[in-house]
């Protein structure tokens, strides 16, 4: 049986230990590619970032780098917290943005695309960067709501700016516009360099990785499926 956690003890732990007690306490999953935002309270992404900054300046100390004196790394590790939370990983830490849902009045039934859309991730294995490009496909049916384009990029920009892998990414966005605009069909086309490979390992700077989400429509009827794919192919070398 687990003994509830003293009170004082609760709130002289650091911010990290303070969201994930209370992610375990209502059983929520915290991956690196969940969002965790409502379980951060007011001040608590500051703390989060002078504790990364703490265990960053340990992590450069023991690669033998001496932060005092080189003038390059001095700061180093409070960038690197900086950006970590605020950028690199900021879909974790933020709510999802304000979307503006419109009815489809016009009762839209054709084939849309949105893209090339631009997006940078990070591996999950590796921390190292993934930059590349998604194409929305989507088939409105009357009762669809319809959004804005800067919409899909803002969206796009929440789900990726997290670590993962490019599989996961893109069945989460898939999951998000389907939930918001209740398309007939939906498809999603992603292509990605991994730093992953080109930094390391291999050390290959020519492959991508490109993989698809199809759904509704575009799963079950080919020809849909076919026109999509082929005015990618056309309009960006694809």
């Amino acid at each position: 049986m687990n003994t509830p956690q003293p009170v004082n003890d609760i709130l002289d732990a650091s911010a990290s230990e303070r969201i994930r007690r209370r992610l375990e306490m209502a059983g929520r999953r915290f991956h690196a590619n969940d969002n965790i935002s409502a379980f951060i309270e007011e001040g608590e992404i500051a703390e989060i970032k002078a504790e990364v900054e703490g265990h960053l300046k340990q992590v450069l100390r023991s690669l033998v780098i001496d932060t005092d004196n080189d003038h390059n790394t001095n700061d180093t590790a409070q960038r690197v917290a900086k950006m970590f939370v605020d950028e690199v990983f900021r879909g974790r830490y933020v709510p999802v943005p304000k979307v503006t849902e419109f009815p489809n009045a016009e009762r839209l039934n054709e084939l849309m695309i949105v893209g090339p859309i631009k997006v940078r991730s990070a591996c999950s294995h590796h921390l190292c960067p993934i930059l590349g490009r998604v194409w929305v496909g989507i088939l409105p049916n009357e009762h669809s709501n319809l959004i804005g384009l800067s919409k899909y990029a803002r969206l796009c920009e929440w789900i990726m700016s997290r670590p993962q892998i490019q599989e996961e990414a893109v069945t989460m966005l898939a999951n998000e516009l389907q939930e918001r605009v209740k398309p007939d069909g939906l498809a999603l086309v992603m292509e990605a360099d991994h730093f992953c490979m080109h930094w390391r390992g291999v050390k290959d700077d020519e492959s991508v990785m490109t993989n698809s989400v199809m759904r509704g429509a575009f799963l079950k009827d080919p020809s849909l499926r076919r026109e999509f794919l082929s005015l990618l192919s056309r309009k960006n070398n694809f």
